[in-house]
């Protein structure tokens, strides 16, 4: 009878397993949900391709750009078209005698006055404010396409989070299942060996209330994967219908870490916030120099061509159309204006201190933050091989325990806590796992790749 009882649990567990297994498995399809199965990099690039922060920053950017064809254009010709008409009074013409004697209108009543005008002007010498603005647009251009990187860092690695969440959740949902088929076994178990007269109706009790308590944390995994999964979908763009399911495995191995003095080496050489704060240095000592420059002499050439009716610049007027020129050199110096280009050249001065405070600071942070990554990703391995010991040694206190019980040596009580501690082990596997992918995910962040 012992063997049977036994053959009989045995053959409960694996049924159950089989049968969740793939209840799990179909639960989209039953539902008729189209099923999205992505990569950790096809999730990236989705999510890069549909984040809506990350088309703000590529707008900024292109402002950024524009400014500085904004700039560049400030050094060039300007020419203008003008036309205008002006009605005046009437006056009376002035009129002197000719040589001949008729009469000679130098001055005639003209009150339709149109004139049309071609203007160039350009500056040819800022005392390098031109220059240096110029220099100061690229560099703001460059600090914010370094600031856009940043987005596309932060983005990759709430990519990676939600995806090793969703992978996670899967493994927790799968040690849940084999934890709930062993409890069911157990139930099955229990209720032969009470049909048999060899245990009381509390053992049997007592394994329906461990197979409950499973079912409930089963349950809540589920939920959390659906949970999980919805996050990942948004972040990738999913349609509202689609079931976005992680193609990864959470026992992938990991790749060796460098020495340290490498990683932070690299890290520095690659970090975007990096680059965006000396972006922001640059552009504060280019505005220094811009509103130094505007205590230098400034010098344009300027010129046009008129054609009015009657042209001013032609004696005596007449009413007929003429034309005129002019062409001339112009030289302005601000010989005082009140401090404001010392003004503004300190306000430059301090806000590239300020940048350079902000760089150094930074660079301390990223060596504890590579540090930080590095220890977390060592530490975790270390916990998972813990694990696997723990897992080694909890199937084997499972096994002698379950052995012993059906000796009827020991109360399934035993049994119950021997599967309780396997299942704790398990669980602190998956989440050792998790972490340390999570943990190389935020290296990568820190390492700027």
């Amino acid at each position: 009878m012992r063997d049977g009882v036994i053959q009989n649990g045995v053959i409960r567990i694996v049924v159950a397993a089989v049968l969740l297994t793939l209840a799990g498995a179909s639960t989209a399809a039953s539902q008729g949900q189209p099923v999205l199965r992505l990569s950790l990099t096809e999730a990236r690039a989705r999510a890069l391709d549909a984040s809506h922060r990350l088309a703000e920053t590529r707008a900024r950017e292109s402002v950024a750009r524009a400014v500085v064809d904004a700039r560049q254009a400030a050094e060039r010709p300007v020419v203008t078209g003008i036309a205008g008409y002006t009605r005046t009074n009437h006056v009376l013409e002035f009129v002197v005698p000719s040589p001949t004697g008729a009469p000679r209108v130098l001055y005639p009543d003209v009150p339709d006055n149109y004139r049309t005008r071609l203007d160039v002007q350009w500056p040819i010498y800022t005392g390098g404010r031109g220059d240096a603005l110029i220099r100061a647009a690229q560099a703001e251009a460059g600090a914010v396409a370094a600031e856009a990187a940043v987005a596309r860092a932060d983005l990759r690695l709430e990519v990676s989070r939600a995806f090793w969440a969703v992978v996670t959740a899967r493994s927790t949902v799968s040690v849940l299942e084999q934890a709930l088929a062993r409890a069911e076994g157990n139930v099955g178990d229990a209720r032969a060996r009470l049909a048999a007269g060899l245990v009381p109706p509390n053992e049997v009790a007592s394994a329906e209330a461990q197979a409950a308590r499973q079912r409930m944390f089963l349950v809540e995994a589920r939920n959390l994967q659906e949970t999980t999964a919805a996050d990942l979908g948004r972040l990738v763009g999913a349609g509202p219908d689609e079931v976005v399911e992680a193609q990864a495995v959470l026992e992938d191995g990991s790749d060796p870490i460098p020495a340290r003095d490498a990683l932070l080496a690299e890290a520095r050489a690659q970090r975007a916030e990096r680059r965006a704060i000396e972006g922001r240095v640059d552009v504060a000592r280019e505005l220094r120099l811009a509103a130094q420059a505007a205590q230098r002499p400034q010098i344009s050439l300027g010129g046009g061509v008129d054609y009015a009716r009657p042209n001013p610049r032609i004696f005596p007027r007449a009413r007929v159309w003429d034309d005129s020129w002019d062409a001339g050199v112009t030289v302005s110096w601000s010989l005082w204006d009140g401090g404001r280009a010392a003004a503004e050249a300190a306000q430059a001065t301090q806000q590239g201190e300020a940048s350079r405070q902000r760089l150094l600071d930074f660079d301390a942070m990223l060596a504890v933050d590579v540090r930080q990554r590095s220890l977390e990703i060592a530490s975790g391995e270390a916990a998972i091989a813990a694990a696997d010991e723990a897992i080694r040694a909890a199937t084997e206190a499972r096994r002698v325990v379950g052995e012993r019980y059906h000796a009827g040596v020991i109360a399934q009580s035993e049994v119950l806590d021997a599967d309780v501690a396997l299942l704790q082990v398990q669980l602190d596997r998956t989440r050792a796992l998790a972490g340390v992918r999570l943990a190389e995910a935020r290296l990568e962040r820190a390492l700027g790749r």
